[in-house]
């Protein structure tokens, strides 16, 4: 079988394409070398930031870097993109419009797990940044699946954990913020919940033991194996 090459517009953070990567390389049973997964990644940590764009509402545009980014990809034989940042997700038609091979989307692959965990008009709990609320990423993909957003209110917390996670990677500290979020959460009623931030993903067990917790990179992880190893003509 002939794989298909995948582009990956990474370094939002870096660490979290590497754990992508790692995701996709283990999700292959393979024998040899030639059966893995051929990924084309940009590994850039100079895309402009995602969070002074849009919370500060300061900084520069991601989207025509995000959008060089996948072009560079496509002319080098990409042939479908995907990228493990879920804010970063806002700049998708950037991304579309310059290029014309598929995008494999983490938030429509991600409702769409949350829709097979929770029952209509269930309410899904989102650990992501607060950016993910403030521009309400999954509002539009939730209600069509007739399921309700919840978000954790310590929007200085999320981002503490963040930009700790970006700074010194994981420790007890950020896990002990990740679980108490994941516990308020559930408090609300949210059982079913997603890992909607990929620095998040680096600590995606740190979560409360009741709550049917899924992580929006291993949807991606997912859909890069099927579309690389789906035969072309089916």
């Amino acid at each position: 079988m002939v794989l298909r090459r995948v582009g990956i517009l990474g370094g939002m953070g870096p660490e979290a394409t590497v754990l992508l990567m790692q995701k996709v390389l283990a999700a292959v049973k393979a024998n040899d070398d030639a059966d893995h997964i051929p990924l084309l990644v940009d590994q850039n940590p100079q895309v402009p930031s995602r969070l002074q764009r849009l919370i500060e509402g300061t900084g520069e545009d991601p989207g025509p870097v995000l959008a060089d980014m996948a072009r560079r990809l496509q002319a080098a034989g990409a042939e479908a993109l995907a990228m493990p940042c879920n804010t970063a997700h806002h700049f998708v038609p950037a991304i579309s419009a310059a290029t014309s091979v598929p995008f494999l989307n983490m938030v429509e692959l991600s409702v769409r797990r949350a829709r097979q965990l929770a029952a209509p008009g269930g309410r899904v709990g989102i650990l992501a940044s607060p950016a993910v609320r403030r521009i309400k990423l999954f509002e539009s993909a939730l209600a069509a699946a007739e399921l309700q957003p919840v978000y954790h209110d310590d929007e200085a917390a999320l981002l503490w954990m963040i930009r700790r996670l970006k700074a010194e990677g994981p420790n007890e500290e950020v896990r002990a913020r990740l679980m108490a979020a994941s516990e308020a959460l559930l408090a609300q009623g949210a059982d079913v919940q997603m890992i909607a931030c990929t620095e998040y993903s680096l600590i995606a067990d740190a979560v409360a033991s009741d709550a049917k917790v899924f992580d929006t990179l291993d949807c991606l992880t997912e859909a890069i194996v099927h579309f690389s190893t789906t035969d072309q003509t089916q």
